[in-house]
C-alpha cells in the first residue's frame, strides 16, 4: 500500500511528491501492511499550507488486538535472539536511516512544519538512539555474588518485559520513535507503535526502514489512527500487553496510567514541561542569548524542554531582553522547504490560536510584547517570535506550556529568588542556568525540582544522557545506561551453597 498523493505538483514538488508515493500508507501487522479491517482513513496535512499530504489507513480497536497478536507471538522467540543479533540489526537501521537523512528530514519538514536544517538535526539526533542503543544492547549486565553469610550465591539477571505500546507526539516524529522503539528492541520486546495522528508519515517510513535492516516480523507492528483511544483502550485491558510508553501531555498521561493500573503494567510516562531558564546578574550574556535562543526556538518552541519561563537577574534584565528581542525579530518565518526559513509553521489553528490566547491575556495583564505578538497573516499556521517583558508571576501564559515561538520575560533579585520562582511549577522536566560562578549553578541544580539540567547551555538531550523529569513531567528515563533498564524486569536466582556437602 503506497501513499496517492491528493495534491497536485503545482502545490508539492515533484521531489516532494515522489518521496510522499514512497511511504507506507497501510497498517503494519505481522511484518505487512495492510488496510485498516473497516476500510477507515484519515488525513494527513501540511501546516505551513494546510494541504492533504497523504491519506492513511485509520487503524481500528481490532486491528490494534491483531497488532498486539502480532507482537505477543513474536515475543519468546525475539527474546531468545542473541544480543549481538539485536544490536547488529539496530545498527543496520542506524546506518540506513542515515542514509535516507534527507528522507527523513523532508518528510519531517512536510507534515510537522519545521525548517529542513532542523530536521536534519533532529535525523542525526534519532539516529543516535539506534547507534547508542545498538552499543547497550550486548552491555545488559546482571550479577552473581555471595550472599552476606557465605551460604548461599545470587544470581540476577535483566529479562525483557514483554510486548509493549509506545505512544508518540507528533513534535519529533523520528527522534521520539527511535528513542523508544531502539531500547525496546536492545532489551528483546515486542512493539505496537501508535504515532500521533498528525504526524505519522515518519514513523510509517521508519517502520519500514526497521524491515530494510531485518527485523523480523511481528517485533514490530505500527497502527495510525485518527482514534488514539481506539488504540490504547482495548490493549491497556489485555494481560499480554506488559508496558506503555508515553510521549505527550500530563493530562492524557495521568489516564494512561490509571487505565494502566488496572493491569499492573510498566509505565514511561515523558510528560509537560514549564522549563526555566535563569540568567544570574554574573552571566555572559551574550552566551545567554545563545543558549536562549537554542533553548526557546528549537521545533519553534514546540518541545517539552523548551525554554518556558525567562527568570532573569533585575540588574541585566533590560540588556538581555533588548539583546534577545533583536534575535528573536531577526527570525524569517515561512514553509520549512525554504531554505531561507528559520521558522516554520506551528502544527495546526488550534495550537496557534493557543499561544495567541496566552500572549493576548499576558498584554492584557501588564506585559509588554519586545517583538512580535501576533499571528502571520496568510495561510498556513504561523506565528512570530515574540519576546514579552514585564510579565506578571501570576500570568497564565508562566504556568503551563507554551508550545510555541514566545518568550515571557519576568525578573529576579536573590538566588533565593529565582529558586522559589522556577520551583512555583508542577512540572519538573527540564531547566537553564546561566552563570560564571560554577558553585553557584551546583547549588542551585541542587536545589531546583527538575530532572534535567543545563549549566551555560542551551540544549542537552542526547541519545546518552537519561531524559525524563520529575513531579507532573513523568515517570521513567529515556536513552543512556538507564533506557534499557525501562524495558527489562530484574529476576533473582537463588543458588544453594555449590560447596555444601
Amino acid at each position: 500500500m503506497t501513499i496517492s498523493p491528493v495534491a497536485s505538483p503545482t502545490i508539492f514538488s515533484e521531489r516532494e511528491a515522489s518521496l510522499l508515493a514512497s511511504v507506507p500508507t497501510g497498517l503494519l501487522i505481522d511484518g505487512q501492511w495492510r488496510e485498516a479491517s473497516d476500510g477507515g482513513t484519515f488525513d494527513v496535512h501540511d501546516p505551513a499550507t494546510g494541504e492533504v499530504l497523504a491519506t492513511l489507513a485509520s487503524a481500528t480497536s481490532d486491528d490494534a488486538v491483531a497488532a498486539l497478536d502480532a507482537a505477543d507471538a513474536a515475543q519468546a522467540s525475539w527474546a531468545r535472539t542473541a544480543p549481538r543479533v539485536r544490536a547488529e540489526i539496530l545498527r543496520r537501521a542506524f546506518d540506513l536511516v542515515t542514509e535516507r537523512a534527507e528522507d527523513f528530514a523532508l518528510l519531517m519538514t512536510l507534515e510537522m512544519g519545521k525548517p529542513l536544517a532542523e530536521a536534519r538535526g533532529e535525523v542525526t539526533y534519532g539516529a543516535e538512539f539506534l547507534r547508542w542503543f545498538s552499543e547497550e544492547t550486548v552491555r545488559d549486565y546482571g550479577r552473581y555474588l555471595t550472599t552476606p553469610e557465605g551460604k548461599n550465591k545470587i544470581l540476577v539477571q535483566h529479562k525483557p518485559v514483554g510486548p509493549c505500546l509506545l505512544i508518540t507526539p507528533w513534535n519529533f516524529p523520528l527522534a521520539m520513535a527511535t528513542r523508544k522503539v531502539a531500547p525496546a528492541v536492545a532489551a528483546g520486546c515486542t512493539m505496537v507503535l501508535k504515532p500521533a495522528k498528525l504526524t505519522p508519515l515518519t514513523a510509517q517510513y521508519f517502520a519500514q526502514t526497521m524491515l530494510d535492516a531485518g527485523l523480523p516480523a511481528g517485533v514490530l507492528n505500527v497502527v495510525s489512527s485518527s482514534s488514539a483511544s481506539g488504540i490504547s483502550g482495548p490493549l491497556l485491558k489485555d494481560s499480554r500487553l506488559r508496558k506503555v510508553s508515553f510521549t505527550g501531555s500530563t493530562p492524557v498521561g495521568k489516564r494512561l496510567m490509571a487505565d494502566a493500573a488496572q493491569n499492573v503494567l510498566r509505565t514511561s510516562m515523558e510528560l509537560g514541561g514549564n522549563a526555566p531558564f535563569i540568567v544570574f546578574e554574573d552571566a555572559d550574556l551574550d552566551a545567554a542569548v545563545e543558549g536562549a535562543m537554542a533553548a526557546k526556538m528549537r521545533n519553534m518552541g514546540e518541545a517539552c524542554t523548551a525554554a518556558n519561563r525567562f527568570l532573569v537577574h533585575e540588574s541585566v534584565a533590560q540588556e538581555f531582553t533588548a539583546k534577545f528581542a533583536a534575535a528573536m525579530g531577526a527570525l524569517s518565518t515561512g514553509r520549512g522547504t525554504d531554505p531561507a526559513t528559520q521558522v516554520g509553521p506551528l502544527i495546526d489553528a488550534g495550537a496557534r490560536d493557543d499561544v495567541h490566547a496566552l500572549v493576548a491575556a499576558a498584554v492584557d495583564a501588564g506585559a509588554v510584547a519586545v517583538t512580535g505578538g501576533a499571528p502571520v497573516d496568510g495561510p498556513g499556521y504561523f506565528y512570530q517570535p515574540t519576546v514579552l517583558a514585564g510579565v506578571p508571576n501570576d500570568a497564565a501564559i508562566l504556568g503551563q506550556e507554551i508550545f510555541g515561538p514566545v518568550a515571557p520575560i519576568t525578573t529576579f533579585t536573590t538566588e533565593a529568588d529565582a529558586i522559589r520562582l522556577a520551583n512555583a511549577s508542577e512540572y519538573g522536566l527540564a531547566s537553564y542556568l546561566y552563570s560564571r560562578d560554577f558553585n553557584k549553578l551546583l547549588r542551585v541544580a541542587e536545589q531546583i525540582e527538575f530532572g534535567m539540567v543545563g549549566f551555560n547551555a542551551g540544549v542537552i538531550s542526547n541519545a546518552a544522557a537519561p531524559f525524563g523529569g520529575v513531579k507532573q513531567s513523568g515517570l521513567g528515563r529515556e536513552g543512556g545506561s538507564e533506557g534499557i533498564a525501562e524495558y527489562t524486569t530484574t529476576q533473582y536466582i537463588g543458588i544453594a551453597d555449590p560447596y555444601a556437602g
